[in-house]
């Protein structure tokens, strides 16, 4: 039996690099037919043997809406990964939780949706206590370093930044952190594992531009391979059991990106599970591996 596999993509899909073909090669070789619609797209999704989630990009635009779809297709067909994991990890808030089951997080202060100006002064005076010297402001709900501010503490001005920051209208009414500027992601980058079907295939390092903090290749940062170390293969494990522990769900695939802090440890900025670039470039073997667990889990459905 010939497979229709759908792999969500946004329109119009801006990549710098095509990084999926290994990942419509591998699926096509196994008899499987690759397609790749947006998912808003007006398609009937029950058409599909599956749905992989993988380059829905612009999801945090409309993330009510990308929630709704989800949950609406994976009634019809197949969702992967599934609607409980997106809901979970939609949202950075799921840190907290990682960090509540002993996962460690660069050091973060939490913003409600619509944070009052006294709520951010108290935040920026708490960053200050704990000996914070720059920051980040992140939404909670975003991708591609979409919204993200680095703030200097030291500057007079660092509460008005951050104020005017927040209460920008196309935000909309979503919660922010604010967590220590990591300083090591300008040097050494950021450290990626990424994980097929539970096990761990390759690791990617991202170093952003000079001068810059974001490590997306959109805003020119570069990315090479990378040999996990035993530490960064440890935390991927104990993201991915809470993660499954809190969703009920089988994860099929994810990334955990990892960051060094002043004292050289490393701490989860980010497990990334509802649409992660894959670096298939780095690490061809893991498009094969997962399409053939995907391709596994539909035909033993």
């Amino acid at each position: 039996m010939t497979l229709s596999i759908a792999l969500a993509w946004c329109d119009p899909y801006p990549p710098v690099v095509d990084d999926e073909v290994p990942l419509r090669d591998a699926l096509a070789a196994l008899g499987a037919t690759p397609s790749t619609p947006a998912w808003d797209a007006a398609i009937r999704w029950s058409d599909f043997d599956a749905v992989l989630l993988r380059c829905t990009w612009d999801y945090h635009e409309r993330a009510d809406q990308f929630l709704a779809w989800c949950l609406a297709t994976s009634r019809v067909t197949r969702l992967v990964n599934g609607p409980e994991v997106v809901r979970w990890n939609l949202d950075k808030r799921y840190l907290a939780e990682l960090e509540r089951h002993g996962l460690p997080i660069a050091d973060t202060i939490w913003f409600e949706p619509d944070a009052t100006r006294d709520a951010i002064d108290q935040g920026i005076g708490e960053a200050l206590r704990r000996g914070w010297t720059r920051c980040m402001l992140k939404p909670a709900i975003a991708a591609n370093a979409w919204g993200t501010l680095r703030l200097d503490l030291s500057d007079p001005a660092a509460h008005a930044l951050a104020r005017a920051h927040l209460a920008k209208p196309e935000w909309g009414a979503r919660p922010f952190l604010m967590q220590t500027y990591l300083s090591a992601v300008e040097t050494e980058g950021e450290l990626s594992v990424i994980v097929i079907d539970g096990v761990p295939t390759h690791g990617v390092r991202k170093v952003p531009a000079r001068g810059d903090y974001r490590v997306q290749e959109d805003w020119g940062a570069r990315d090479v391979p990378w040999e996990p170390e035993p530490a960064a293969l440890e935390l991927a494990r104990r993201a991915f059991e809470v993660a499954r522990e809190v969703t009920g769900e089988d994860l099929l695939y994810g990334r955990v990106d990892l960051l060094r802090n002043a004292d050289g440890d490393l701490v989860l900025n980010e497990l990334e599970l509802v649409e992660p670039a894959l670096f298939f470039r780095h690490g061809p073997q893991a498009a094969t591996r997962l399409a053939e667990a995907l391709v596994a889990r539909v035909r033993g459905a």
